[in-house]
C-alpha cells in the first residue's frame, strides 16, 4: 500500500511536524491504525508499540501484524502480564485506571529505551475527555493523543481510513476482555480464555459486533438486531459452541447499536462497553 499524504488533515500532518519522534500505543483497532498510517504517510520517526496482554484476544495482534505488513513497517510486540497486578485482578470499578497505568508505564518505559521521549495514543475527539479512569493514567503518564487534539471523531477517522484503503476503517470497536466481567467479580486467565473461545466460535459462525458477557450462571449475548434472527437459526450450534465452557447461555433482548449506525453518526462514538 502506498501512503497518500492527501488522506491526513492538515492539523495532525502539522502536529506530526512539530513531534515528528515517537512511540505509538498500536492496538490494531481503527484509531490506532489510522495514527499508524498517517504517521508513517508523514515521515515521522516512531516506533509502533503493541502490548500483549491476556486482556486482548489473538485477532487484535493478527490484525496489527497485517496492517503493519500492508504500511510495510514493523511492529514492536511487548508481552504484558497485567493479571500480576492484584489491583487489576480484584476488578474495582476503576479497574480500567490500574490496567492503563501499568500498560502505559511499560511502554512509556520502553520508549525511554529506546530514546523516545513522548508516547501517543489514538484516543479521538469523540471519547469523552472527563474523568475515566483511563483517561486519568493517560493524563498522569502525559500520553498525547493527536487525533483528539486535532479534533478528528471516530466518525472522520473511519472516513479518513477508508480514503486511505485501511482495512480497519470498518472495524468495529473492541473493549478488552475484561470488559466482559462484571465490575467486582475477580479476573482470572481461565475465565478470559472462556470468553474469548465464546466470542471466536461466534465470530466462526458469521456474527459481527457483539459480545459474550459473563453471569453468574453462565454467559449472556449481545447481538445488533440484524444478527439475532441468525442467531435463532444457529441456535443449536451456538450452543453447541458455547456450552462446554458456560452453564446458561442467555440473549439481552435489548439490541447493540450496530456499526453502521456509529459510523453515520457524527458526534457520538460507540464505545461497546
Amino acid at each position: 500500500m502506498n501512503a497518500n499524504v492527501r488522506a491526513v488533515p492538515e492539523a495532525l500532518r502539522t502536529w506530526l511536524a512539530a513531534h515528528p519522534r515517537f512511540v505509538l500505543a498500536f492496538s490494531g483497532g481503527c484509531d490506532s491504525a489510522y495514527l499508524f498510517y498517517a504517521a508513517s504517510a508523514c515521515g515521522a520517526d516512531f516506533t509502533a508499540c503493541y502490548v500483549q496482554s491476556p486482556f486482548q484476544p489473538a485477532f487484535e495482534l493478527e490484525d496489527a501484524m497485517r496492517l503493519a505488513k500492508e504500511l510495510g513497517r514493523e511492529i514492536d510486540v511487548l508481552p504484558l502480564d497485567v493479571l500480576a497486578d492484584e489491583r487489576v485482578c480484584a476488578n474495582p470499578p476503576d479497574r480500567c485506571y490500574h490496567c492503563k497505568r501499568r500498560i502505559f508505564s511499560a511502554i512509556c518505559a520502553r520508549a525511554a529505551a529506546k530514546g523516545y521521549g513522548l508516547v501517543i495514543d489514538g484516543t479521538n475527539a469523540s471519547d469523552d475527555a472527563g474523568d475515566r479512569p483511563g483517561m486519568r493514567a493517560l493524563r498522569e503518564l502525559e500520553v498525547a493523543s493527536p487525533l483528539r487534539l486535532c479534533g478528528l471523531t471516530k466518525a472522520r477517522v473511519r472516513e479518513l481510513s477508508r480514503e486511505a484503503e485501511l482495512f480497519t476503517w470498518n472495524k468495529p470497536a473492541y473493549a478488552c476482555l475484561a470488559t466482559r466481567i462484571p465490575a467486582g467479580t475477580p479476573i482470572d486467565g481461565e475465565t478470559l480464555v472462556k470468553i474469548e473461545r465464546a466470542e471466536a466460535a461466534l465470530a466462526q459462525l458469521g456474527f459481527s459486533d457483539f459480545r459474550a458477557r459473563l453471569t453468574q450462571r453462565g454467559v449472556r449475548l449481545e447481538l445488533t438486531e440484524a444478527d439475532m434472527a441468525r442467531l435463532m437459526e444457529r441456535r443449536a450450534e451456538v450452543c453447541a459452541a458455547l456450552e462446554k465452557d458456560f452453564g446458561e447461555i442467555a440473549l439481552d433482548l435489548h439490541p447493540r447499536r450496530g456499526l453502521e449506525a456509529e459510523i453515520t453518526s457524527q458526534d457520538t462514538e460507540y464505545r461497546g462497553k
